[in-house]
Parts: structure tokens; sequence; C-alpha cells
């Protein structure tokens, strides 16, 4: 599976929908919503994930085609969600928002989108030069190349805690305070996913790991009725099993 494939926009899990709230007073915070929400729980996800892969590649052994396989193939769907999260921002999230602030924020709007824009194109290109530096790792399955992907990976890591951060310092609280209520939900009701259920399920999985409860319980909630339950019954023990392979030990929570 290669982070080049992508070309839909894809919501990870929809949070549950929650009655609207009254404008915020301009003295007061806003209260957390939905949508900002989701943004942080898959930018820890992510975050977490790129880190944990530049740890385990890096002591990873040559010449091993299934070990190499298996961290190649996890790379590119960590890969694969964040292109399709940043399409979601680009393409619905942030004209929503743009639309909905009043003319007094759109100034700080405008330019936190702008260098939103600027920092996730080179950390979209950086995920395809990821790609690449995968499939180099697979056809040699040398030292060399195990060592610039891991490289790569932890390259990618420190752009996305940095671009993450900023997203959240600027864009989220205005994603709290003036993101109406449903157009979040026209968002993640018209978004499609390109992922296969299991895939589905691994991502679901890594995106409750180290959730807060209150995120784990929205996550859940607003997850398919189905899905919830492919969770209960076999997802939770598929999940830490291919945890297990991927970093040798069984996942945090």
């Amino acid at each position: 599976m290669t982070a080049t494939a992508v070309r839909s926009p894809v919501l990870l899990v929809p949070l549950p929908r929650r009655p609207a709230e009254p404008a915020v007073a301009p003295d007061r915070p806003a209260r957390p919503g939905r949508a900002a929400a989701y943004q942080r729980v898959l930018h820890q996800l992510v975050r977490r994930e790129l880190r944990t892969l530049a740890d385990v590649v890096s002591w990873a052994p040559d010449a091993e085609c299934v070990r190499t396989g298996i961290l190649t193939c996890h790379a590119g769907l960590v890969a694969r969600v964040l292109l399709h999260h940043h399409a979601v921002e680009r393409e619905s999230v942030w004209p929503a928002l743009l639309r909905a602030v009043p003319a007094t924020a759109r100034p700080t709007a405008e330019a936190a989108v702008g260098g939103w824009t600027l920092s996730c194109a080179r950390i979209d290109a950086a995920l395809r030069d990821l790609d690449t530096a995968a499939r180099q790792w697979a056809v040699t399955g040398s030292g060399r190349a195990r060592d610039s992907f891991a490289r790569a990976c932890r390259a990618l890591a420190d752009d996305v805690t940095a671009q993450t951060a900023e997203e959240e310092r600027t864009l989220l609280p205005l994603l709290d305070a003036h993101l109406p209520e449903a157009d979040w939900t026209t968002i993640i009701r018209t978004a499609r996913c390109g992922l296969s259920g299991r895939q589905r399920l691994l991502v679901l999985g890594l995106a409750l790991e180290d959730c807060c409860a209150g995120d784990r319980a929205r996550l859940l909630r607003g997850a398919p009725r189905a899905t919830r339950l492919a969770w209960r019954v076999y997802g939770g023990g598929r999940y830490r099993a291919a945890i297990v392979r991927l970093r040798g030990a069984p996942p945090a929570g």
C-alpha cells in the first residue's frame, strides 16, 4: 500500500452529534467541539506512530522481508490517513471555517489557514518521499536503506509535531468558537473513506490507544454500529496482535 494512492478525503471515525451550542461570548473561551476534538485525536495518533516507526525500524534486521513488509505497510497506512486528513481540512474544514468566522476574526483565520497550507504542502511531499524510501528498503533490504527510512520517519515526526502544535494553537480555537455544528455534520457525512474494513478497525484502535476516557467514549459512540460491534467482538484482539507484530510489545492501553 502506498501513500500516493490516496485521492479522496476521509474522516477517521465521526464523533457523535451534539446539540448546537449558543454563540460564544468574546470574553469567554469556547467549549471544546467535535471538530477540534477529532483533530486532536488524529494528530496524537500520527505523531505517536511516526515516532514509534522511527524507533522500531532502527533495530529491524537486514534482509528480513516479512519484518520489512510489516513496517513499510504500516508507514503507508499512517501516511494515507494523514494525506486524507489534510485533504478533508483543505477541501472542507477550512473553507467552512472561513465562511463562518465573523469579519473581525477573518484576517486571523485567513493568516492561520495560509500558514497551515504551506506547512502541510511540505508535509504531504515528505509523506510521498517516505513512500519512496519504504519501497527502496523493501527492494534492497539493506541496512543503509533501512536507516534512510528510519531517518525519514523521524524527520516527519518532528515536522508533524511542529505543524500540529501550531494548528492546535491557532486554528482549533477558531473551530471551537465559530464552526457551526451543522457544517461539521455535513463534512463527516460527505467525506468518503478508501480504507478496507480491517484497516478501519486498525486505525480505530490506533485512535483509541492513548485517548482520554471522554474522547474514547465519543469515538466509540460516533462509530457506525457495525464497527462498534466488530471492535467489541474481535477488533480489539486483532488490534493487539497487530501491534505486537509491529512493535514487539502490546499497545499501551
